[in-house]
């Protein structure tokens, strides 16, 4: 499922972020940037031990915010941390925002021609995916609106159900674009 917003495109995909061929993809990171589980560990186990080297010089990356790193043994050229809110902790949906909006200005800062995100905090962190799918896509389109160097930006969706959540969303958004 695709969305053109001016001159860049939106896509939806199911499946596994760390085998994407784009030149960032998104983690969904702590705060403390250490990448333990979920799409962390998945990105740590196929990137290689460089990646979090890379984020231990940094240490710290606020909630809301986003760092960049090298790859390591992915294909893509870089991995975005964007640090997603926890359910509980308050201000949740405008964190989620900056937390995406952040991660879109850094690639554009990068010269990133394409960006994968997963669905930022609705693994451990527990937001509600409806949520997330709301959040994350019409930030990326407001900011894609804005006019953006960015050509493509993919949600790579781990399951079904997160996939079909984003796919009505991005539906509703294609009927007021």
């Amino acid at each position: 499922m695709m969305l053109r917003v001016g001159r860049s495109m939106i896509e939806l995909v199911k499946g596994d972020i760390t085998e994407l061929e784009v030149d960032a993809i998104v983690n969904a990171a702590n705060s403390r940037l250490k990448m333990g589980g979920g799409v962390a560990g998945a990105i740590l186990r196929k990137g290689g031990w460089s990646i979090q080297e890379e984020c231990d010089k940094i240490g710290y990356c606020p909630v809301g915010g986003a760092v960049i790193t090298g790859a390591g043994k992915l294909k893509a050229r870089y991995v975005i941390h964007a640090v997603g809110p926890r359910m509980g902790e308050g201000d949740e949906d405008r964190k989620l925002r900056d937390a995406t909006l952040n991660s879109l200005k850094l690639a554009e800062k990068h010269g990133v021609k394409s960006i994968a995100f997963p669905a930022i905090s609705t693994g451990i962190f527990g937001f509600p995916k409806d949520r997330c799918a709301k959040i994350m896509l019409r930030t990326t389109v407001d900011y894609l609106k804005a006019g953006s160097n960015i050509e493509r930006v993919i949600f790579c969706l781990y399951d079904d159900k997160t996939y079909q959540i984003f796919a009505e969303e991005l539906n509703r958004i294609k009927d007021e674009v």
